[in-house]
């Protein structure tokens, strides 16, 4: 088992997880949206994305978007995407791209990493509270742009 910081040159493995991702979250596959999408995140720099690998098979990966707290003034990681294949959850491929991500938020002098899951993603939640991750009380509204 291994994690490491994806590059460029990961982008077909990190594509294919992607996709997965998103097929888990109700949404169609779209393999060549997803493509561009991440290699517009790469050639930009605007996500850090960690893979996980059993061997050299990726099974997993974490997306984290950067953000800042005007309040404390300080940098805070967004965690928008975890996810690990299907035949290999249980296997501890969560807890160490989570770790992965924790210390990466560390190591950039990060307040934190924020989250959210949807409410029936009781599997997520309950990772995220066994690591350390406290489900907060705030109060969160969404406006949407796009018909």
């Amino acid at each position: 088992m291994t994690v490491r910081r994806a590059t460029i040159d990961d982008l077909q493995a990190v594509v294919e997880l992607f996709d997965l991702y998103r097929i888990f979250y109700a949404q169609s596959s779209d393999i060549p949206s997803a493509e561009a999408f991440l290699e517009e995140r790469f050639e930009r720099e605007d996500s850090v994305i960690f893979l996980a690998l059993d061997g050299e098979n990726p099974v997993g990966f974490v997306q984290l978007f950067p953000s800042f707290s005007s309040v404390s003034m300080e940098r805070v990681w967004i965690l928008n995407d975890l996810y690990v294949k299907q035949e290999v959850r249980r296997k501890g491929y969560g807890e160490r791209l989570m770790a992965k991500a924790i210390a990466f938020a560390k190591e950039t002098d990060a307040k934190g990493l924020l989250l959210e899951t949807a409410p029936d993603n009781v599997n997520a939640q309950q990772l995220y509270e066994k690591i350390g991750f406290v489900r907060d009380k705030s109060c969160y509204y969404f406006f949407t742009t796009t018909a």
